[in-house]
């Protein structure tokens, strides 16, 4: 993370905001604050030269008060318990946020997928499944996809619990396909939710969403969707970025085209035709209508802040702005429609998944979006109107709806002993 503050440091100083905010006590802060479970277990990973190496997994449990955990498995090199912590603590805050009957969850595994065959990941993900056993299943913990796993890996998560459970369980994740229990629109989700919260906040200050110009940092599974989307709703997509770098076209680009282009074998979107190569850090700092940071956490920092030129920055990855940023952008105008409301949509139709798993009986893709867009909209609502009553920025206010109802579930239930 940039300006070496972690993700679970920037959680912990969004907690205390909120709970600033809220007024709550020290012991229901420090309630709030301790994650519920920490799992790390070894993974012995098979290689397919007959080596063997052990990797770690992580699984935690932040926050059972109103339902079940949810989060996603993410598997990446520099994936560490405290990462896990602090996406598990914002996962909590996000179903409570968007009003769904769950706890928040994460889990990973220290390891680069891109280095390892189909053979391998199978072998790891079935390894790290049954080691996580224990503490996953429909009414504990359910798990989905994040950054480098897919719905193959859901797959084979499914398979391995439904296998030591003796028949088919499809409810013990989400974000799986759909010829095994998936959901229609579940793909798509979390980019989608992004376009309605960005078409929310430029609703709110009376900017027409068509016509207006938008970069996209990580041209990914979130990013590039919505790039997709929000280009074939009439913004001007004008730059989009990988890990490898980024390109810009004042005139727009066509995402779908881009995507075919990586589909046909390119590495990066850099050198695609008709384009300018730009880094990372310059796409940040484009003069655009909307910022979405779809990439990794802590890419908007004190250091770059000031030169934020976009008047909306709309979170498409998971704390992507640290929290001295944040000051920065908020003096300066710009409104950031934070993650746990604008990437929500992934896990509000994991939510709708699971539903369907559980009465077995399954939606059109239609009902699926139309019921996404009733809850984003809904949430956008709930979150501008704090932020205008209490004079506060619409992530202050994010985090006081979701860790006020988490506090509200904690209060009601009691304490047990």
């Amino acid at each position: 993370m940039g300006s070496g503050q972690t993700a679970w440091e920037s959680a912990l100083i969004q907690l205390s905001n909120a709970v600033r905010e809220l007024g709550l006590d020290d012991g229901l802060h420090e309630l709030l604050a301790t994650p519920r479970r920490a799992l790390t277990v070894s993974v012995p990973l098979r290689y397919d030269d007959g080596h063997v190496e052990v990797l770690t997994g992580y699984r935690v449990q932040h926050n059972l008060a109103r339902g079940p955990a949810k989060g996603g498995v993410r598997y990446h090199p520099a994936t560490d318990i405290d990462e896990v912590k602090a996406l598990a603590m914002w996962m909590t805050w996000k179903c409570a946020l968007i009003g769904i009957p769950y706890g928040g969850a994460k889990g990973g595994v220290g390891v680069d997928p891109k280095l390892l065959s189909r053979n391998e990941l199978e072998r790891v993900t079935r390894r790290y499944a049954s080691e996580i056993i224990p503490i996953i299943g429909p009414e504990k913990d359910i798990p989905a996809p994040d950054v480098g796993t897919d719905e193959q890996t859901m797959a084979w998560m499914m398979d391995t619990y439904s296998v030591q459970t003796g028949y088919s369980v499809p409810g013990v994740v989400t974000g799986k396909p759909v010829a095994i229990g998936g959901s229609e629109g579940r793909g798509g989700a979390t980019s989608r939710g992004v376009m309605y919260s960005a078409f929310s906040a430029l609703r709110e200050a009376s900017v027409d969403y068509r016509g207006c110009t938008v970069a996209v940092q990580g041209f990914g599974k979130v990013g590039g969707l919505a790039a997709q989307f929000l280009h074939d709703a009439g913004c001007s997509v004008v730059a989009v970025s990988d890990v490898k770098g980024g390109i810009y076209n004042p005139r727009g680009l066509n995402p779908v085209a881009l995507l075919r282009h990586l589909r046909g074998g390119a590495d990066s979107v850099v050198g695609y035709p008709g384009t300018d190569t730009i880094t990372n850090d310059e796409l940040v700092e484009l003069d655009v209508d909307v910022l979405v940071p779809a990439a990794l956490e802590g890419v908007i920092t004190e250091e770059n802040a000031d030169r934020v030129k976009a008047r909306f920055v709309v979170e498409g990855a998971n704390g992507p702005t640290t929290p001295a940023a944040d000051e920065i952008l908020e003096k300066n105008g710009v409104v950031v429609v934070p993650d746990v409301l604008a990437n929500s949509g992934g896990v509000a139709v994991s939510y709708f998944e699971w539903v369907q798993d559980l009465q077995a009986y399954f939606w059109t893709e239609d009902e699926v979006n139309d019921r996404l867009k009733v809850l984003m909209d809904r949430a956008y609502t709930d979150v501008s109107g704090l932020a205008a009553e209490r004079g506060v920025s619409l992530r202050t206010a994010a985090q006081m709806i979701g860790v006020g109802r988490v506090a509200e579930a904690h209060r009601t239930r009691g304490l047990y002993p």
